[in-house]
């Protein structure tokens, strides 16, 4: 095989109100395979299905997506509200040791709204269930019809709608050759504290955090609380960050 493989973390979700399935998104196995140029491979957000030292030896890097389903409150030492439901405690279970995994072994993980989310909280971080509460801080949820349904044209709801300032010389402006970006956001959820071992590289206009490394990660690992996995293909920003993660993973398929 010539390509590296990129692990994508699969969500729990109901088919037709009965059957259980693990999904993930296409866009972003386009983003892996066409920006990235590895070969997408879905692994199940269980981890009673899919094992960590045996997925660790199959692929070259983790993708954890983002999801419709929170990081439960107990892993953060928060009391659960059943209005910030749904969750998905499965995910929760294998994602956190997953990404501890990683980043001791140095195996390439990038994470994405809610992946980003869990990396923090892996780090002993934790999270605000409705940012939008906090004094100061903007709507970050998708944009609605008055009526409360989601709007349905996808540019409008994936568009970008606000700036995020970059951290001077840190490893974001140095993939990106910027140090300000406009991102789309479509999160309620979102970092209250970091995590000891995480560096916050991006901050939005109010002041909430939107771009995340660890600080002592011996390979790539970075988070976006934005989807970059929308638009790639076109959107330079998050062309360059995929671009990057490929280039990592590729890195490390040649050492392992």
């Amino acid at each position: 095989m010539t390509r590296p493989v990129i692990g994508i973390i699969g969500n729990a979700r109901i088919i037709e109100s009965r059957f259980p399935a693990q999904l993930v998104g296409e866009n972003n196995l386009r983003a892996v395979a066409d920006v990235a140029e590895a070969l997408p491979l879905m692994f199940a957000g269980n981890p009673k299905l899919a094992d960590i030292a045996d997925l660790l030896a199959v692929v070259d890097g983790i993708l954890l997506t983002g999801a419709r389903a929170n990081v439960h409150p107990s892993r953060f030492n928060t009391v659960p509200d059943p209005k910030h439901e749904p969750y998905d405690e499965d995910r929760d279970g294998l994602a956190l040791p997953l990404i501890e995994a990683c980043v001791a072994r140095g195996v390439p993980i990038f994470g994405i709204c809610r992946g980003f989310q869990e990396m923090n909280v892996a780090a002993g971080g934790s999270l605000h269930p409705e940012i939008r509460e906090l004094p100061g801080r903007m709507n970050h949820r998708m944009p609605r019809l008055e009526t409360g349904e989601i709007h349905p044209d996808l540019a409008i709801v994936f568009g970008d709608r606000h700036d995020v300032r970059l951290t001077q010389d840190g490893m974001f402006a140095r993939i990106l050759g910027r140090e300000t970006i406009r991102v789309n956001s479509l999160h309620g959820q979102g970092i209250l504290e970091l995590g000891g071992r995480v560096v916050a590289e991006g901050i939005a206009e109010d002041g909430t955090i939107e771009a995340i490394r660890f600080k002592d990660a011996p390979g790539f690992a970075l988070g976006v609380q934005w989807h970059a996995e929308y638009d790639p293909q076109t959107n330079p920003v998050n062309r360059a960050l995929f671009q990057a993660f490929g280039d990592a993973v590729r890195a490390h398929k040649a050492i392992a």
